[in-house]
């Protein structure tokens, strides 16, 4: 990998000891403007002249976004002009210019930019927008007929027929009867149809049923009810709990105290965790809910965007003095398509709402609605490798014929002779290949939907079963697919010793004594969270160390989160209703909900040894010990996690003892520069890694109240600039992560699906190369790859750090390119800046790699990284997901599985093949894929053979009568050949096993033997033993 590719020309050894720095002119040119050239040292002149040579600085590319396409044509293409520019290609970019510029009147495709929309008054907006309706249908009324027989006749292979087929109605080219042609082909058409109706039909109910979905409409006059195709931008819109999103909306107004709820995103990134969504303040603090008309606002809201984790707008109150400004961001905003997850009672509305929403773009422009891709009609690569031998074919088709009309003598009305002789031997392309090969397909399908080894299986595109056994690449998601998404604790470390699994009853009893301890000196519920050293003094020195080290982790693990418990109650109807949060903390009704499933993980352990999180608002949180004492902690801040950051911190202050403490936790490489020095970290943290554990790094600092003043009034200032305000904030944070005490280090497990370690070392022997998208974060993607054993636990992992220009993308793609047989790890937003200036050489760089983990990928993303493959490879795909957020790439791939799990039944309905796990895969490819490929190959090589037989016995019986163009059967001979004649070995074929079941999966490398072969090739190179049997029986 290392000789491969240059980013840029390599110099030569001349150049190099000539010259030790090499200078890069900008778009400027000599004079003045060379200041702004760039120079860059050669890092050494005697390096390999095949290696591609490193920049040194970043200075030369301060401008490179806007000059990058302008400096080599500036320099070395000279313009041409007039006639010369026209016959060299000028003739191409006018008819280039005028195509766009036809396609671009007829589109008129809408340009995405930002907007102000007015609080519930959609009339006035300036521009007219889409209506907010799905449609994923393929075709209409009108365009339904003429579609699908343009889809079939595109072909050559079938438009062959079709002319071969309407040249029987001329009476001077008729040769036969007109059954003889249009039987097969009226077949082929009307099952084609059929097929095509019954699956528009199917599209056409779920958008009816999405575009259908009531929703209420807030009104001046009230409530009304509305369907999800009629909402328009603007309108106020109250959604009910486990109801779904219909556009992009901004949250306004919730009947819950803190002015919050919880939404889920499975359908749009793939996690199924809830997140927090926080209301409007201005539009919260409204006395009623019909109060939303009476006050004058407008949203701006940035133009719509591909990314889901980020968004910037402004709420403006105009009627207010002076007008009221409040930013808007992602805690704000809800993408369509996620779901209301919970959420309390409207006292005027006796309904479970949780809470009024304010369209902001309609689902023509939402996130997700826009990563779908439009409905493609998938080909095989079998039909393709045969239309591309059915044209040379005809090819020998045409050149027989003309050497029959030769011999002949051009006697007559030779070119009638001419087409008959095309028509006589027209059976060399066989108009029944089309039809035993759909038969096949269908029988391929119903065998795999048979499997009882593989229950559940359904064949949504019966057109490309063979496509299973063509595949190199291997496209996953991972959450839900790979893995179940339920995070199990297993070890807590603190330095001196580790807890496993089996040892937790050992910290329950620790935590019990402490905090009896503690009741007993102080009583009460108003008593100290933090066990008196005099408690202590009767216990041994070294036991006393570790139960109150054991005391300050667990604690710390339980408050620093942003973990809510949820209690659901059941009504008199039996509905599940959500409980208010100042009544009985019941163990049995309660749940955990966070953005993340460690942090669910991480509470629901320190509930399993005795301290349970009971309640939490946006200010306070309270704990319960093993003693039944009710602890009470005020959050004063709270830093969420952010990828730059890799962890998240939160100060809260004791109320019983008025103690303010920072706890801080996050990963390794985060948290190391920040805490004392320690001896067991980096070792321990390595451990934990290499059994698959995923880490997470606990410590605190403790807080004067002259302190925390000050960092607040520093860190509220820093919150109200408007230039570079989150470099300043995370400035002023800073400067508390210095000296923390380290407490703990956590691991937890991600459970993976059944048998997915097998299943990818099967498909790993089978030849196919798998990658890794996911919408997660880094860290977790890394540690699934490990325990999946994607990545082998020896093999070398390179991180593609973050990158946001060309020069950074140009010196990382240089480190990585010097790493040999190592797994590649690259975040989406690093991934789009190397696919906009160096596409093909990271496509050969990542395609050489064994593994490669694509982490925070949009669902756009990872249709995108399918087609790069696709165009760069020419190799066959495969795509696996089960979310709303792997539809795109499952329908980018050339083969598409979708899983039916907890996220719904999107990706499922939208693939070629939906399974109900991903161990399945292995069967489905190995077993289905390799047999249906090896079966279609051999039919299509049958029929082709037994056309050439009876083509060379008509080419023999013409010869014999003087070169007459006379057919040699007519009627139902002809017909009962292609047919019933020959059908025991179609069906043969069609139920041929090479081998069982169980030995294709115990030997996967069959599978990759039989991706080096090519259908066409087995005919091409047995053309000859046709040719001989056809002259043996003409004679």
């Amino acid at each position: 990998m290392a000789e491969q590719i240059p980013l840029y020309p390599v110099r030569s050894a001349a150049a190099a000891a000539n010259c030790k720095r090499a200078t890069y002119f900008s778009a400027a040119g000599p004079g003045p403007g060379a200041e702004r050239s760039s120079r860059y040292q050669l890092e050494d002149e005697s390096a390999h002249l095949d290696e591609m040579p490193l920049m040194m600085s970043e200075e030369g590319f301060e401008n490179d976004e806007s000059d990058y396409h302008k400096l080599p044509r500036a320099r070395i293409m000279r313009r041409k002009r007039g006639l010369e520019w026209f016959v060299c290609g000028g003739w191409k970019f006018l008819c280039t210019s005028c195509c766009d510029w036809l396609i671009n009147i007829c589109q008129r495709k809408r340009e995405l930019k930002a907007r102000t929309v007015w609080l519930g008054y959609p009339e006035k907006c300036e521009e007219k927008h889409p209506r907010n309706s799905i449609k994923n249908q393929k075709y209409n009324v009108f365009t339904f007929i003429p579609g699908v027989l343009y889809e079939q006749f595109k072909f050559f292979l079938n438009l062959y027929f079709l002319v071969v087929s309407c040249s029987q109605f001329v009476p001077a080219l008729k040769i036969g009867y007109l059954y003889t042609y249009w039987a097969p082909l009226g077949f082929v058409l009307a099952v084609t149809i059929m097929r095509e109706a019954i699956d528009e039909f199917r599209r056409f109910q779920r958008d009816k049923e999405v575009n259908s979905q009531l929703y209420s409409k807030l009104t001046v006059r009230g409530k009304v009810q509305v369907k999800s195709s009629d909402i328009q931008v603007g309108d106020l819109i109250i959604v009910e709990k486990n109801q779904r999103i219909p556009s992009d909306m901004v949250f306004l107004r919730t009947s819950e105290k803190a002015g919050s709820c919880f939404i889920r995103t499975d359908q749009l990134d793939g996690e199924t965790d809830w997140k927090l969504k926080v209301a409007v303040s201005c539009t919260q603090r409204l006395p009623a809910l019909g109060d939303l008309f009476s006050i004058n606002a407008y949203v701006y809201a940035q133009k719509p965007q591909q990314d889901i984790h980020s968004f910037e707008g402004t709420f403006t109150r105009e009627d207010s003095d002076p007008p009221i400004h409040e930013s808007l961001s992602i805690e704000n905003t809800l993408w369509a398509s996620t779901v209301v997850a919970s959420g309390l009672k409207w006292v005027s509305c006796r309904q479970h709402i949780d809470g009024s929403w304010f369209c902001m773009h309609s689902a023509s422009l939402c996130l997700l609605v826009g990563a779908f891709n439009p409905f493609t009609f998938k080909v095989g690569l079998l039909d393709l490798e045969l239309n591309q031998l059915t044209k040379a074919l005809f090819l020998a088709l045409v050149a027989l014929s003309v050497v029959m009309v030769t011999l002949q003598g051009f006697s007559g009305p030779w070119y009638r002779s001419l087409f008959r002789f095309l028509l006589l031997f027209s059976y060399i392309i066989p108009i029944s290949l089309r039809v035993n090969l759909d038969m096949g397909k269908a029988a391929y399908g119903w065998m795999i939907m048979k499997d009882e080894n593989i229950p559940g299986t359904v064949v949504r595109t019966s057109t490309i079963p063979e496509e299973l056994g063509r595949l190199v690449y291997l496209l996953t998601d991972k959450t839900g697919t790979l893995t179940r998404n339920e995070m199990v604790f297993k070890r807590l470390h603190l330095g001196t010793v580790s807890y496993g699994t089996d040892t937790m009853d050992e910290i329950q009893n620790q935590l019990m004594n402490s905090y009896s301890q503690v009741q007993s000196q102080g009583g009460g519920n108003n008593a100290s969270s933090t066990p008196p050293r005099k408690a202590q003094s009767s216990a041994p020195k070294v036991r006393k160390s570790v139960s109150s080290r054991v005391h300050e982790a667990v604690k710390a693990v339980a408050l620093c989160h942003n973990v809510t418990p949820v209690y659901e109650a059941r009504g008199a109807a039996g509905e599940t209703e959500f409980a208010e949060a100042d009544q009985d903390f019941s163990d049995d009704n309660r749940t955990y909900q966070a953005s993340s499933p460690d942090e669910v993980a991480l509470v629901q352990w320190t509930e399993s040894v005795g301290l349970t999180l009971v309640n939490r608002d946006l200010t306070s949180m309270q704990l319960r010990t093993p003693s039944g004492q009710i602890l009470t902690y005020c959050i004063l801040q709270t830093f969420p996690f952010t990828s730059e950051s890799k962890r998240m911190g939160v100060i809260v202050r004791d109320e019983s003892t008025a103690e303010i403490t920072f706890y801080m936790k996050g990963a390794d490489v985060a948290m190391s520069t920040v805490v004392q020095y320690n001896d067991w970290l980096e070792e321990e943290c390595g451990n934990m890694a290499r059994e698959g554990l995923r880490t997470l790094v606990v410590a605190k600092r403790a807080l004067t109240e002259e302190q925390y003043q000050d960092f607040e009034n520093r860190y509220n200032q820093a919150k109200l600039s408007v230039h570079d305000r989150t470099l300043k904030v995370a400035a002023v944070v800073e400067s508390l992560e210095r000296e923390m005490e380290l407490l703990c280090l956590t691991g937890v497990e991600d459970q993976l699906q059944a048998d997915v370690r097998p299943t990818l070392e099967m498909l790993r022997n089978a030849g196919l190369k798998i990658w890794m998208l996911t919408g997660d974060k880094l860290e977790t993607a890394t540690c699934i790859a490990k325990s999946s054993h994607l990545v082998s636990r020896t093999q070398d992992t390179h991180v593609f750090r973050p990158v946001t220009s060309r020069g950074e993308a140009h010196l990382e793609l240089n480190a990585f390119r010097r790493k040999h047989d190592c797994a590649l790890v690259i975040s989406g937003d690093s991934l789009e800046v190397c696919l906009k200036y160096y596409e093909r050489e990271f496509a050969e760089l990542a395609c050489q790699c064994p593994a490669v983990v694509c982490c925070r990928c949009a669902p756009t993303q990872k249709a995108r990284i399918v087609k790069l493959l696709r165009q760069h490879t020419g190799r066959r795909t495969c795509a696996v997901g089960d979310g709303g957020n792997d539809v795109s790439m499952i329908q980018a791939a050339d083969c598409g599985i979708g899983i039916e799990g907890k996220e719904g039944r999107q990706a499922s309905l939208a693939a070629d093949f939906s399974v109900p796990q991903f161990r399945h895969t292995g069967r489905l490819l190995t077993v289905h894929g390799r047999s249906s490929y090896k079966r279609s190959a051999a039919l299509s090589q049958f029929v082709m053979h037994r056309g050439l037989i009876i083509s060379t016995m008509q080419a023999v019986f013409s010869s014999v009568f003087y070169f007459a163009s006379v057919p040699l059967y007519q009627g139902f001979l002809m017909v009962g050949y292609a047919t019933v004649y020959t059908m025991f070995p179609v069906f043969s074929l069609v139920l041929d096993q090479d081998v069982k079941p169980e030995m294709a999966m115990l030997y996967p490398e069959l599978y990759k033997d039989l991706t080096k072969i090519e259908a066409s090739s087995g005919a091409w190179s047995d053309r000859h033993r046709p040719s001989f049997q056809g002259r043996l029986l003409g004679h």
